[in-house]
């Protein structure tokens, strides 16, 4: 009788034995699982939101000016993503009907780079602010801790010096009334090169949009 019982005893230890070691087991296997489940950190969303020059016109993407920014953050190892939302064409109109739509993807840093069509073909410059500030509004609105940069732009004294003028001081006034960073002029030491401009003497080369990206780092590493 002792000897049955001695066997009901160890084969009870076993079982107490087999049970903790298999809730140990689990527990295990569901931090194992907790920690596949967690995703990586997201990056951080840089939106460039222009014309032809922000889309790289005539060229590959990876040659335009935001994807050469990209490899600077990447070199870096910084967690930030860029998409470059530039459309060849973009008047401040067409930008202010897309942006919505892009807004999908809501972002940390919003580069502005829009106006120069609208100089180009002499629109009413009214209009023109209106349309960039509805712009910033909705961006602020998905996001009002957005860092945002304004890019500056010029256009030709063709139309009256008084319409350029008036055009140049578009981007200042912007950039202070939203508290944004302004590029006094994206283009600086592109525009008016031939060497740096494609044959229509208005699109960067890509070397072109090495020297752009070199204006645009300047402003933008700061808020990295």
């Amino acid at each position: 009788m002792t000897y049955i019982r001695n066997i009901l005893l160890t084969l009870l230890l076993i079982g107490c034995g087999s049970t903790q070691e298999s809730g140990n087991n689990e527990s295990s296997d569901q931090k194992a699982t907790k920690e596949v489940q967690s995703p990586a950190e997201e990056k951080k969303v840089i939106l460039f939101f222009g014309n032809s020059i922000t889309a790289g016109y005539q060229l590959d993407m990876d040659q335009a000016f935001p994807a050469l920014i990209q490899e600077r953050i990447d070199s870096l190892g910084l967690n930030y993503k860029t998409i470059n939302a530039g459309l060849s064409g973009e008047t401040s109109a067409g930008g202010k009907s897309r942006i919505e739509w892009v807004l999908q993807t809501v972002p940390d840093i919003f580069f502005l780079e829009l106006g120069a069509n609208d100089g180009l073909r002499g629109l009413p410059l009214d209009e023109t602010i209106k349309n960039l500030q509805d712009i910033i509004d909705a961006v602020k609105n998905e996001n009002p801790e957005v860092e945002i940069i304004i890019a500056g732009m010029m256009v030709p004294p063709n139309l009256g010096q008084g319409y350029s003028d008036k055009f140049s001081q578009i981007f200042p006034k912007l950039a202070e009334a939203n508290d944004a960073t302004l590029i006094p002029f994206v283009l600086e030491g592109v525009a008016g090169n031939p060497e740096l401009n494609l044959s229509d003497g208005i699109h960067p080369t890509p070397e072109g949009h090495e020297i752009v990206a070199d204006t645009v780092w300047k402003y933008l590493e700061p808020l990295l």
